[in-house]
């Protein structure tokens, strides 16, 4: 004998709009909402950029003392540094109230006309410093999605979305 069950169905946890007036109303809501949410970050911004510049403000001067007590650091240390590293031994010095280092970057390349350089390594035979990149097409898979459909690892999907943009009028700007 089968008992029969009950599935019990949750409620909406939103107004569900029972008409096209009701509908109608609700967009031209979501549009208010939507506008006054934008009025508050606005007011928001303009109120972060004023706390922003005032405690800039406040930390530019011991931005400045510390550039200075640096600078005065570096030159001392450039003009102890035999010493400091122990003839080149070390990178690096402790100091009773902090430490200083000595770190070398890595090299780094800079080019001026990419364009150029391409072209001279090539004539020049230097195409070891050329990189060539394989990249799978994807535009050309969308546009021939019957012929990669086979093909493993190959998805080709597509999603819809449900868009609500309600009337509003954009301001022009008065400069």
């Amino acid at each position: 004998m089968t008992r029969a069950t009950h599935v019990k169905a949750n409620a909406a946890r939103f107004p569900v709009p029972q008409g096209r007036d009701e509908v109608n109303e609700a967009i031209a809501r979501i549009g208010l909402l939507q506008r006054e949410r934008e009025r508050i970050q606005a007011d928001m911004n303009d109120e972060l950029a004023k706390v922003r510049l005032r405690f800039e403000e406040l930390a530019t001067p011991l931005n400045e003392q510390i550039t200075g007590l640096s600078q005065g650091v570096h030159t001392w240390c450039e003009a102890h540094r035999m010493e400091l590293t122990r003839s080149g031994k070390t990178k690096f010095y402790d100091f009773a109230a902090g430490e200083i280092k000595w770190r070398l970057r890595p090299p780094r390349v800079s080019l001026q006309s990419a364009e150029n350089v391409l072209e001279t390594l090539k004539r020049l035979g230097l195409t070891r410093f050329i990189r060539v990149k394989e990249q799978l097409n994807k535009e050309a898979m969308l546009a021939e999605p019957e012929v990669v459909s086979g093909v493993a690892g190959v998805k080709i999907e597509q999603s819809e979305d449900f868009v609500i943009v309600p009337f509003g009028s954009n301001l022009e700007e008065v400069a």
